[in-house]
């Protein structure tokens, strides 16, 4: 396919992605869109001109809405054809590329358009699905032999984190503060972290309501993920491993989790389909599943100091997964839990084999004894105030690529 918007070879956004966001026009009004390269489409103004008329279940103008989540409700039969009616419509000698005045009035310089969060989310589940930064974590706080806990390969641990605290890229947030166990004393202190940290992830979105005792199949899970964003599920460390203890995190994650902008559909990602990692012991039953469940997505990890350049400080990639998206979604549905439209479902920290490619600062400086040393000739254990975390990711195979952009968060001190 090639279109007659011309965009960079290297662009995240090609004619075989179509993503879906919401962003506001003009300062002044709030729709829908879709971007291919540099140029985001008002998908409302595109309804009322007639492009989507001829779409079986596309009623109304749902593309005015202020979120994704009336659009993703519709179903995949509607969504993908929205997709594919967009692909089409941009295609090289399409009618759409002598239309002049629908191509002023309705595509805009992606410069022009702030981006706003794309979903009301309901409901934020925070899986731990990386063996690898599983190991590693286990590691630092239990020792080799006891790395992983007994569960760890049975089932897709997890818990549910706070919908309220996540924001679309660019939002700046305060450090967080609360309780601490400095080592060394018998007592907690309360103040700001010192231990401030990313965690590289994916999240995935589902389209569908549920009932409570029904559940979702690993052969059904697909059907019901609409799409995907890079998550950053930043982590107060020292808050945490005091608090944790026996219930899991609250304070040291629920303060910010960030997201990419733009909602890259299952469809846009399939070519990029890859073998999963061979579970051993075997799961039982309702974990099993059948095909490639698996996305080659290359994933990296810059640090921006303040008035300095981005320092890539991982490179990983999503493929590296021991539980897939759906296995996450077969066990968190397999008790009878209802789901909403707009969920959201984080991977965990993505980490591979290798140092560079560790998803944390917990790992990439081993618990802040190892420091990474940027361009700059400064160290960083962990995150310091007014550094910006910029992650990004894309999948590429056979001259086709497909990206999410960017999410980038930037710490300010405490409030």
């Amino acid at each position: 396919m090639k279109s007659f918007i011309s965009y960079p070879e290297n662009s995240d956004f090609s004619i075989h992605n179509i993503p879906f966001g919401v962003g506001i026009f003009n300062e002044e009004y709030i729709a829908c869109c879709s971007r291919i390269g540099d140029m985001v489409l008002d998908l409302a103004t595109m309804y009322d001109y007639g492009f989507f008329g001829d779409i079986d279940g596309l009623n109304e103008n749902v593309f005015e809405a202020y979120t994704l989540n009336e659009f993703i409700e519709l179903g995949k039969p509607v969504t993908n054809a929205v997709r594919l009616k967009l692909q089409e419509l941009l295609l090289e000698n399409s009618p759409l590329s002598e239309d002049q005045k629908t191509v002023e009035e309705c595509f805009y310089s992606f410069d022009k358009v702030q981006m706003m969060m794309p979903l009301h989310v309901p409901n934020y589940t925070d899986f731990y699905s990386s063996i690898e930064h599983a190991s590693n974590v286990g590691k630092m706080f239990r020792g080799e032999e006891n790395a992983l806990l007994p569960n760890w390969k049975h089932l897709p641990v997890g818990y549910h984190g706070r919908a309220s605290s996540i924001v679309v890229s660019g939002t700046d947030f305060y450090r967080p503060k609360g309780q601490m166990k400095p080592a060394g004393t018998d007592t907690p202190v309360f103040g700001p972290c010192k231990q401030l940290d990313f965690e590289l992830e994916i999240g995935f979105v589902v389209n569908k309501n549920t009932e409570m005792g029904d559940s979702i199949s690993t052969a059904d899970a697909n059907d019901a993920i609409f799409g995907m964003v890079i998550f950053n599920d930043w982590s107060a460390r020292d808050i945490q491993s005091w608090e944790y203890v026996p219930l899991g995190p609250f304070l040291g994650k629920n303060f910010c989790s960030s997201i990419s902008p733009w909602v890259v559909t299952l469809e846009a990602l399939e070519p990029f389909r890859v073998e999963s990692p061979q579970q051993e012991p075997e799961v039982l039953d309702y974990l099993k599943f059948e095909g490639k469940q698996n996305l080659d997505i290359k994933l990296e990890v810059f640090l921006k100091p303040e008035n300095g350049s981005e320092n890539l400080i991982s490179s990983s990639n999503y493929k590296f997964m021991y539980w897939n998206m759906a296995q996450q979604l077969a066990h968190h549905t397999v008790n009878g839990c209802n789901v909403e439209v707009g969920d959201l479902y984080a991977s965990g920290t993505i980490s591979g084999t290798e140092k560079d490619s560790f998803g944390s600062m917990l790992e990439l400086t081993w618990r802040g004894t190892e420091p990474i040393i940027l361009s700059d000739g400064s160290q960083r254990s962990f995150i310091e105030d007014f550094d910006t975390i910029i992650m990004r990711g894309h999948a590429e195979k056979d001259g086709v690529r497909v990206g999410f952009g960017e999410v980038r968060g930037k710490v300010l001190p405490a409030k």
